[in-house]
């Protein structure tokens, strides 16, 4: 039995009479990519923004490798290794590529006055031992090309391969993406994806993905998880949630079933 990395238990969110999560139970494997979809509105980023502790739920328990963490805040569940990375790229405009990833490591010897005064040669050795990291990180990645670029003025697509590279610089066991491929073209959605397989492959990283590109999904994700209104609706292949009845409802008026009609008929 692969153990559970993230166990949600009865999670509730409300704003007000709003539910935005309405008593959702799932778990994601350890070593998984498990895929989160469902049409706008159904709660898919307000749950990731309370397992990350961006908000603090209701109700229920978020347990991390059987560790109570519910309500715990970012940086403490960012020293456990939980990471979440948003929508719209939160980089530091005016710094470098190589730098924002630099900026990561918790703790760097050079943050401490007394340190950068007294210990030169320590912050100078600690710096250039994670500049080597942030240059690998690059390599993997494939931007080491605009690694002294502001990282303003890169693509969004780019954008998106910093936040994961930022996730590199860190010990992460569970990454959340929140619509890696949104505004990205083909090319690098391809290298994103890539990226996260190899990730998961090589490094063992769980990760949790939202994303309404169902090829992007079927390509990386197995499991499946659908949400609607709240709840989850339904787990499984991506092609078992496309079969599904309550799935296919959940989405009419999205346009899932009717390319579910297209795919069929030309199969």
């Amino acid at each position: 039995m692969v153990m559970a990395m993230i166990r949600v238990e009865n999670l509730h969110k409300h704003f007000g009479g709003f539910h935005a999560v309405d008593g959702a139970t799932l778990e994601i494997a350890k070593g998984s990519i498990t895929g989160l979809i469902g049409p706008n509105g159904a709660g898919k980023t307000t749950l990731f923004n309370v397992i990350a502790g961006v908000l603090s739920p209701t109700s229920g328990r978020v347990l991390m490798e059987g560790e109570d963490i519910t309500g715990l805040p970012p940086h403490m569940l960012f020293s456990k290794g939980l990471l979440r990375t948003f929508q719209i790229a939160h980089e530091f405009h005016s710094m470098t590529v190589r730098e924002n990833l630099m900026m990561v490591p918790p703790g760097q010897a050079g943050e401490n006055l007394w340190s950068a005064w007294f210990h030169g040669a320590r912050v100078r050795e600690e710096e250039a031992r994670i500049q080597a990291r942030a240059d690998e990180v690059l390599d993997f990645l494939t931007i080491s090309h605009i690694a002294d670029e502001k990282a303003g003025q890169i693509s969004g697509g780019q954008k998106k391969l910093l936040e994961l590279g930022r996730t590199m610089m860190t010990d992460a066991k569970i990454v959340f993406l929140d619509e890696v491929g949104a505004g990205v073209n083909r090319t690098l959605l391809n290298t994103i994806a890539d990226a996260i397989v190899r990730l998961n492959r090589e490094q063992g990283y769980t990760f949790v993905v939202i994303e309404h590109d169902m090829d992007f999904i079927g390509r990386i994700c197995d499991p499946v998880i659908c949400m609607a209104e709240g709840k989850v609706l339904a787990e499984g292949s991506l092609d078992e949630i496309k079969a599904n009845e309550d799935v296919i409802e959940a989405y009419l008026g999205t346009g899932l079933k009717n390319k579910v009609v297209q795919e069929e008929g030309h199969a």
